[in-house]
C-alpha cells in the first residue's frame, strides 16, 4: 500500500484541476479566490510529496512517471488560462511558461527514446517554485493588497528563467540530436 500512495496523491492533483476550474467559474468571487487558492496549494504540495515519497520509499512506477509530468502541466496550464481569461495575468509570461512546458515534454520524450536522461536542474526547481508562488497569489485575486502585484512581478520572473531553462534544455537536446 505504502509504494501506491506516490501515485494516489498524483491522482488526487488530477482530481483537483477541474474541481478549481469550477470554484474559479462558479463560486461566488468573495470566497473564489481563497477557495481556489487553497486548492491549488494542496495540488502543489501533493506535487513535492509524490516525487519525495516515490524517492525515499523507492516506489517509482512507470505510471507516476507518466502522470505526474502531465498532471503538474494540467495544474500550471488549467490555473494560467484561467487566470489570463479573468484578466489576473498577463499573457506574454503565460505563453511564455506554456510554450517551455511543451518543448521540454517533447526534448525529453524524444531524448527518451535514445536512452538520454535529462534531469532538472537547480534552476528549473526555482522556476518552478517561482511560478507555483505567482500563481497562488494570482488566485487569491485581489483580496490581500499588493498580492496581485507581486503575483504579476513573480509571474513575469517565471517567465524570464522559463526563457533561460527552456534555452537550456534546448541546447542539451539539439547536441543529442546532432550526434545522432
Amino acid at each position: 500500500m505504502k509504494k501506491q500512495i506516490p501515485n494516489i496523491l498524483t491522482y488526487s492533483r488530477i482530481i483537483i484541476i477541474p474541481i478549481l476550474i469550477l470554484a474559479f467559474l462558479f463560486v461566488n468571487s468573495q470566497i473564489s479566490g481563497w477557495l481556489c487558492a487553497s486548492l491549488f496549494l494542496i495540488a502543489s504540495i501533493t506535487d513535492f510529496f509524490d516525487g519525495y515519497l516515490a524517492r525515499a520509499w523507492h516506489a517509482h512506477s512507470n505510471l507516476g512517471k507518466f502522470l505526474d509530468p502531465i498532471a503538474d502541466k494540467l495544474l500550471i496550464a488549467s490555473c494560467l488560462m484561467l487566470l489570463v481569461s479573468a484578466g489576473r495575468a498577463a499573457i506574454l509570461p503565460a505563453i511564455a511558461i506554456l510554450c517551455r512546458e511543451i518543448l521540454v515534454s517533447g526534448l525529453r520524450e524524444f531524448l527518451s527514446d535514445l536512452n538520454i536522461s535529462v534531469p532538472v536542474s537547480t534552476l528549473a526547481k526555482y522556476k518552478t517554485a517561482v511560478q507555483m508562488v505567482a500563481i497562488f497569489l494570482l488566485l487569491l485575486g485581489n483580496d490581500i493588497p499588493f498580492f496581485q502585484e507581486v503575483g504579476s512581478f513573480l509571474l513575469w520572473s517565471a517567465a524570464l528563467l522559463t526563457l533561460v531553462t527552456g534555452y537550456a534544455y534546448l541546447r542539451v537536446g539539439l547536441r543529442h540530436l546532432a550526434n545522432h
